[in-house]
């Protein structure tokens, strides 16, 4: 991170005076958050209140009960619609980066934890790993299917049933007060 007085504005230009230079290590264990792709904007509300909560990349997915489908051409325009939200959404919390913007279908990486309102485990139960990715898996409207729940460890935020758009946020919220990080 730089600091320093803004000397001089141009047309898509900003100079600054370096008055401080500072290392901003990437906190550990990343935070990824992988959304189903949702109806209307709820996957894009999910992101970019993720990104403002410190995740460290999103990952698109189509889950088998996701109403919105990014096929063909649909899959890059969608993922630069994920990207400038995420660069927004930096630019507003004043984030040192720009989490990543991973491809659809990429494999989630590090510890997987799936959000799912009947698991037996407590998001707040799992034991964390110091270092590494710890991936949480948020599904779209309709619910998982069995076989999503097996993508990793299935967790509970609590009784209540949120939406894509909330669980995710959320969950890391419960993740950054753990860490340490707020």
């Amino acid at each position: 991170m730089v600091r320093g007085p803004v000397v001089d504005v141009a047309s898509g230009e900003l100079s600054i005076e370096v008055d401080d230079v500072q290392h901003d290590p990437e906190p550990e264990p990343r935070l990824w958050l992988a959304q189903a792709l949702a109806k209307g904007d709820r996957d894009e509300l999910a992101i970019q209140a993720a990104t403002e909560l410190g995740v460290s990349g999103v990952i698109p997915w189509q889950a088998d009960r996701s109403v919105s489908r990014w096929d063909g051409p649909k899959a890059a325009k969608g993922r630069e619609r994920w990207a400038a939200i995420v660069r927004e959404a930096t630019k507003q919390s004043i984030r040192s980066r720009v989490p990543e913007v991973l491809p659809l279908g990429s494999p989630l990486p590090g510890l997987v934890l799936v959000l799912e309102p009947a698991a037996d485990r407590a998001l707040t139960a799992v034991e964390l790993p110091a270092q590494g990715d710890v991936t949480l898996v948020v599904g779209p409207e309709g619910g998982l299917t069995a076989r999503e729940l097996a993508l990793g460890m299935p967790v509970r935020l609590g009784a209540e049933v949120l939406r894509t758009s909330t669980a995710g946020p959320a969950a890391l919220a419960v993740l950054n007060a753990r860490l340490g990080r707020w």
